[in-house]
C-alpha cells in the first residue's frame, strides 16, 4: 500500500512537472518573464531566486505550477486538471505602449501583450510535452524493455480423450509447424486449415517437446461438441520478446501514441454521451482514488508495466488538458483563437466567469467520479478499466 502511494505520487508529480516545463520553456523562448517555477502546490516550502525566476518546492508534493508575469485575471484559474496557476494581473486601462513599465519590467515582457501565436504556443506545450513524454517512454519500451508479440508457432495445450488428435497420437506441449505441406505460423492458420479438411484426412507435422519431428494422420470431425473443435485440441500461439532498432523505435512509439490517443478521444466521447444521456459515467471511468488503486496493480506486474502505465496516464493528461473547455488549457487557446479571429479580446469578466464555471463543473465530476471509486473499494470490486 505504501509502495502504491509513493509511485501514484510520483507519477503524478512527474506528469505535471513535465506538463509546467513546457509552458515555462515556451515563455522563456519568447521572452515572456516567468516568476516563479514551483515543485509541489503552495504553501511554499521555500525557494531559490535565479535571475529573474523563483524556483520553489511547496508543501503539497503533487505536481507543480508555473507564474507569469502580465497574464490576466481571467486565466487566474488555470487548471484544475494541471496545477494551481496563480498569475499576475495589469489593469487593461494601464496598457498604453510598450514602453510603459511595471514593476520595472516592460509591458512587452508580459504574456498579455504577446502576439497571439506565441500565446498559443505557451498555452499548448504543455500538452505537446505530455505527448512527448508518451512517445519517448513508449520507444523507451519497444526499444530498450522489449514487448511481447506473437510468435510463428502454434503449441498444443491441451488435448482431449478419444479425440482425433488424442486417438492419432497428439500430446499437449507439441508443436504444430505444417498441415498437409502447408506451414503453420498462427492459430488462425491452422483453424481454417482444418475447417476446410472437415471428415477429410490431413497429415500434421508436430514438434514434440523432445524436438523429434512426427507425420500424423487424422481425420477431423465434421460434427464436434463446441467446446472441444474438429481435431479435439486446445491451441495457442507462442510469444516473443521484441525489441525494434533504435531508429525505429521512436517511429513505432509515435505511432502507437496517436493510436492510444484516438482510443482514448473515442473513450472521452463515449463518457461525454453517457453522461448527457444517462447522467451517469460509464463503467471502467476512474478519478484519483481508481487511478491510485490502478497504480497498484501495475506495480505489482513490475517497472515496465508502471512506464506503459505512465505512458498512457500522460496522453489522458494531454488530451483533457486541450479540451475546449474552460479552466483548462484548451479553454484558453479557444478564447485566444477567438481573440484572433474577432480582432478584440473578450472581456476578462466574461472571460473568468466561464473559467469559474468549468472549474466548478470539472470539481464536481471528479468529485462524483472519486464517490463512485471510493464506494466501489469500500464494497470489495476491483477496478477494471475498459477499453
Amino acid at each position: 500500500m505504501f509502495l502504491t502511494v509513493i509511485v501514484f505520487l510520483i507519477i503524478l508529480s512527474i506528469l505535471v512537472l513535465i506538463h509546467e516545463l513546457g509552458h515555462f520553456f515556451a515563455a522563456k523562448k519568447f521572452g515572456i518573464k516567468v516568476e516563479e517555477f514551483g515543485f509541489g502546490l503552495p504553501p511554499r516550502l521555500f525557494g531559490i531566486k535565479k535571475g529573474e525566476t523563483m524556483y520553489s518546492i511547496n508543501w503539497l508534493p503533487i505536481g507543480g505550477f508555473v507564474k507569469l508575469y502580465g497574464e490576466d485575471e481571467a486565466g487566474a484559474g488555470r487548471p484544475v486538471l494541471s496545477s494551481k496557476y496563480k498569475v499576475s494581473s495589469i489593469k487593461k486601462d494601464k496598457i498604453l505602449n510598450t514602453k510603459y513599465k511595471i514593476h520595472n519590467t516592460s509591458v512587452e515582457r508580459a504574456f498579455f501583450a504577446r502576439p497571439i501565436w506565441q500565446r498559443a504556443v505557451v498555452v499548448v506545450a504543455g500538452v505537446l510535452m505530455n505527448f512527448l513524454l508518451s512517445v519517448v517512454i513508449i520507444s523507451y519500451i519497444f526499444g530498450v524493455a522489449g514487448v511481447r508479440v506473437p510468435g510463428d508457432k502454434v503449441i498444443v495445450t491441451d488435448v482431449v480423450k478419444g479425440s482425433p488428435a488424442g486417438v492419432a497420437g497428439i500430446r499437449e506441449g507439441d508443436v504444430v509447424e505444417a498441415i498437409n505441406g502447408i506451414k503453420i505460423t498462427s492459430t488462425e492458420k491452422l483453424i481454417n486449415i482444418t475447417k476446410e479438411h472437415l471428415s477429410r484426412e490431413i497429415t500434421l507435422q508436430v514438434k514434440s517437446k523432445k524436438a523429434k519431428i512426427k507425420n500424423i494422420k487424422l481425420i477431423p470431425r465434421k460434427n464436434y461438441p463446441k467446446t472441444e473443435g474438429p481435431m479435439g485440441v486446445a491451441i495457442s500461439q507462442n510469444v516473443e520478446l521484441k525489441k525494434y532498432p533504435w531508429y525505429e523505435a521512436p517511429i513505432i512509439g509515435t505511432k502507437e501514441a496517436l493510436n492510444t490517443s484516438r482510443l482514448l478521444v473515442l473513450g472521452l466521447g463515449k463518457l461525454g454521451y453517457n453522461l448527457v444521456t444517462q447522467g451517469k459515467a460509464p463503467e471502467g471511468v476512474a478519478g484519483p482514488v481508481g487511478i491510485a488503486q490502478l497504480t497498484g496493480q501495475f506495480v505489482e506486474k513490475g517497472p515496465v508495466a508502471v512506464l506503459s502505465f505512465m505512458a498512457i496516464l500522460s496522453l489522458n493528461l494531454a488530451i483533457l488538458n486541450i479540451l475546449p473547455i474552460p479552466a483548462l488549457d484548451g479553454g484558453r487557446l479557444f478564447f485566444i483563437l477567438t481573440e484572433g479571429i474577432i480582432g478584440k479580446k473578450i472581456s476578462s469578466r466574461v472571460e473568468a466567469t466561464a473559467h469559474a464555471i468549468g472549474m466548478a463543473i470539472l470539481l464536481g465530476l471528479i468529485a462524483a467520479i472519486t464517490l463512485n471509486d471510493i464506494i466501489r473499494i469500500f464494497s470489495g470490486q476491483p477496478f477494471i478499466p475498459k477499453p
